[in-house]
């Protein structure tokens, strides 16, 4: 057939073997890349992130292993949340745990606390359900041992106003079983099932009237005279201003911790395993020691920063001031929620962090509200903002079976007083800032071992520096 000026002969019929298939008649793709060399990336590794927290924290050189937050004297209160256990439907409060309430502060008579804890009743709450109202004899103390509620004031302008969002672990108010003649301040209402337990003023006074240590220890703290503090809860320094004449000046020092908290450096670790023949034979292009070790490196670096978060010792997430624990208003992270959280940490915050799936939340909540966050550019990637402050995603802040999570907002530095990270000064054979590889032997298979180390801590050098919204509803899987 002619097309054109170009002849196009169609196969014959012979080019058909007894198979019915055509002969090759070219060098086959499978024979060429014999002869071909092969560009090779370097190993990849679907576990490594961006470890925004680990590049944004300043570092601190730390000698000796050990740093020590030395700070002003503080007076602690009973504002800490009681534990509880569970038999199927039946709550009971932990009977230590009632230590934090201020009134039984540093009581220690165990029997007598569990028969303080036995006197709790259990009682259920539904959406909307008043649990204590304005006005009303104030004559129980109240624990939340699971649920969300309001507590609920009169603003400037005699309208209604959320002072306060309670959550489990929660408690109020101790005064009610001291006074007589009180009367609530406020109402308490559930926003969501609630399960409280409750001790009424006769019966607390029935057992005080048993127990002869726990009658002295309630008399002391009626009596004592309370300590000068400021609005931090710290020490008070007394100053004069805006006198005339010779008016006689305070004296005053400043008072600090006798047991101030000190942070160890924790370490991860791993013996990376290397066969003598691999390292020698099978080291070009790239030196397989040298990918082995990269890759360990960036595992190591990984758990460092989960450490860092999640620990119980030391993690972020559990260091923490209960004060700085604020719940979400309604579930999901909404822009008033984020302003809540920078009404903690107002004074220089630097940065959220946040799980990817909370970032998305948070953006379907301002899209439902109208508003959009801003945007920040960090070293040329581009990230979500709220109020100027950028929001880091981390996936190191967990998702709970119930589908929520926290996020965290800080202030970093140690002239700011706030979040630093914690690392060794030096490390014998150091690769990378806290992070050492240490030859170690070759075994009698030729197996070559290396010690890999990464030494860290993290430390909150005053309480307002992290805040942490907790109970953060993600939505739906998928």
């Amino acid at each position: 057939m002619v097309v054109g000026s170009v002849t196009l002969t169609e196969p014959a019929s012979s080019d058909v073997d007894a198979s019915g298939q055509r002969p090759q008649l070219s060098l086959g793709t499978a024979a060429a890349r014999n002869l071909a060399t092969t560009t090779k990336s370097e190993p990849q590794m679907q576990g490594k992130t961006s470890r925004w927290l680990l590049k944004m924290l300043p570092w601190v050189q730390v000698g000796g292993g050990t740093y020590r937050v030395n700070r002003r004297l503080s007076y602690a209160v009973g504002d800490g949340r009681v534990t509880f256990t569970t038999t199927g439907s039946e709550v009971r409060v932990i009977p230590q745990e009632l230590c934090e309430l201020a009134l039984l502060r540093s009581y220690d008579d165990v029997e007598v606390l569990s028969a303080l804890a036995d006197r709790f009743v259990q009682q259920e709450f539904q959406p909307g359900d008043v649990i204590v109202e304005r006005g009303r004899p104030a004559d129980q103390v109240c624990l939340i041992a699971h649920g969300k509620v309001n507590k609920i004031g009169v603003g400037e302008y005699g309208d209604e106003s959320v002072l306060e969002t309670l959550v489990d672990g929660d408690h109020f108010t101790y005064r009610a079983v001291l006074e007589s003649d009180d009367f609530w301040e406020f109402t308490v209402k559930a926003i969501t099932p609630c399960t409280l337990l409750t001790l009424s003023q006769d019966s607390f006074e029935e057992l005080v009237g048993q127990a002869e240590s726990l009658r002295r220890h309630i008399e002391h703290f009626r009596n004592s005279p309370e300590q000068p503090k400021d609005e931090y809860g710290e020490a008070a320094i007394e100053l004069a201003a805006g006198h005339e004449g010779e008016a006689e000046l305070p004296g005053t020092y400043v008072d600090y911790e006798t047991t101030p908290r000190e942070y160890e450096l924790s370490v991860a670790q791993t013996v990376l395993r290397v066969h003598s023949r691999v390292a020698d034979l099978y080291n070009h292009p790239m030196d397989q020691t040298e990918q082995q070790l990269r890759l360990t490196v960036e595992a190591l670096r990984e758990r460092q920063e989960h450490e860092m978060i999640n620990n119980r010792d030391f993690g972020l997430l559990h260091n923490a001031d209960l004060g700085m624990r604020i719940p979400t208003r309604s579930g999901p992270p909404t822009p008033g929620d984020f302003d809540e959280l920078l009404s903690l940490v107002w004074k220089e915050p630097a940065f959220f962090l946040a799980h990817p799936r909370s970032i998305a939340a948070f953006g379907r909540e301002c899209t439902k509200a109208g508003v959009y966050p801003d945007s920040v550019d960090f070293g040329g990637h581009r990230l979500p903002a709220w109020r100027g402050v950028p929001i880091f995603p981390c996936n190191k802040l967990g998702i709970s079976d119930t589908r929520t999570s926290s996020i965290m907002l800080m202030r970093t530095g140690e002239a700011s007083q706030g979040v630093i990270g914690l690392q060794p000064t030096t490390l014998p054979d150091e690769l990378e800032p806290g992070l050492s590889v240490r030859f170690m032997n070759i075994s009698e298979k030729a197996i070559i071992n290396y010690l890999v180390s990464a030494y860290y801590s993290a430390a909150v050098l005053v309480p307002d520096a992290l805040g942490i919204l907790e109970g953060v509803e993600i939505g739906r899987e998928g």
